[in-house]
């Protein structure tokens, strides 16, 4: 499988590891902190078939729960989780924290979810594993080395120009006690700027909420196709510095969902029709 990234001044390419027939990806700064679980799902290595072919984690696009129940199993043994104390959340591209805690193990794998309408998560439980789903939309994993505590958030369009990552240190900061200058901070596969071509009106969405970015680079007009086009890599950067994380802690990985549409789910490649990826984090037990 050949890997396509993207090297836009991105510092971290994510490695790409194997644990008895699961791949998946896992970032160097965290691994590089000692107390995180973690990982990035390919869509490889899973039970799922058709168009959820093989590593889906989401369950109501009509695959399988019992292949969305396995492929759980599966990515958790991997990574060196408890299937049974991930937590996963409830995206509808809203701002919306989820304060995670020991009640909540398991919901949303093998308990029913009793919370809607949330795009991020944060704990300091030991052993609970976050989970946030993906398909070009950007994944921010944030690890708090100090206090011990992560988060982690599902940042579309919407969920960037809303400021998500920005709520989620907030709310670390609030029930932890985070400072944002102590967090490594690592923006996951997602779609590149090339590929994610947006209308005018999204357009100016960004150059609103981002006044401090120069607009040629964050929304470059492609004279070729008469496009608007959204660097959210480079917004995302732009909103983890605007909440106190520190520039040299903030990790941009470079890889493209839709440019890697084999190994990587992407709505814009795949349309409805496809599976989820999934983003894990959590703290060691």
């Amino acid at each position: 499988m050949k890997l396509q990234p993207i090297y836009r001044d991105c510092r971290q390419i994510p490695q790409l590891r194997e644990h008895e027939g699961v791949p998946f990806f896992v970032f160097p700064a965290i691994e590089a902190l000692g107390i995180a679980v973690h990982g990035f799902s390919p869509r490889l290595g899973g039970v799922s078939e058709g168009n959820f072919s093989s590593m889906n984690f989401s369950a109501g696009r009509g695959d399988r729960p019992e292949a969305v129940l396995e492929n759980f199993g599966r990515m958790a043994k991997a990574i060196g989780a408890d299937r049974d104390r991930m937590v996963v959340s409830w995206q509808t591209h809203t701002a919306n924290i989820r304060l995670v805690t020991e009640e909540d193990a398991g919901k949303g794998v093998i308990y029913p979810r009793d919370y809607r309408d949330v795009d991020g998560l944060i704990t300091n439980v030991p052993g609970i594993t976050l989970v946030t789903l993906y398909a070009d939309c950007v994944p921010i994993y944030l690890v708090d080395p100090v206090k011990k505590a992560v988060g982690l958030c599902h940042s579309g369009w919407r969920g960037t120009v809303k400021g998500i990552s920005c709520e989620t240190i907030k709310a670390m900061t609030a029930a932890y006690g985070t400072a944002p200058a102590d967090l490594t901070a690592c923006i996951g596969p997602s779609i590149c700027v090339d590929c994610f071509e947006v209308g005018p009106e999204v357009a100016e969405e960004f150059l609103k909420a981002f006044p401090e970015a120069e607009p040629e680079t964050l929304c470059p007009f492609w004279k070729e196709t008469g496009k608007y086009h959204v660097d959210l890599w480079l917004a995302n950067e732009l909103m983890l510095k605007r909440a106190g994380v520190e520039a040299g802690r903030i990790y941009t990985t470079g890889l493209c969902t839709r440019c890697n549409p084999k190994l990587l789910f992407s709505h814009r490649a795949m349309g409805e029709k496809r599976g989820n990826l999934g983003a894990f984090l959590g703290l060691r037990p």
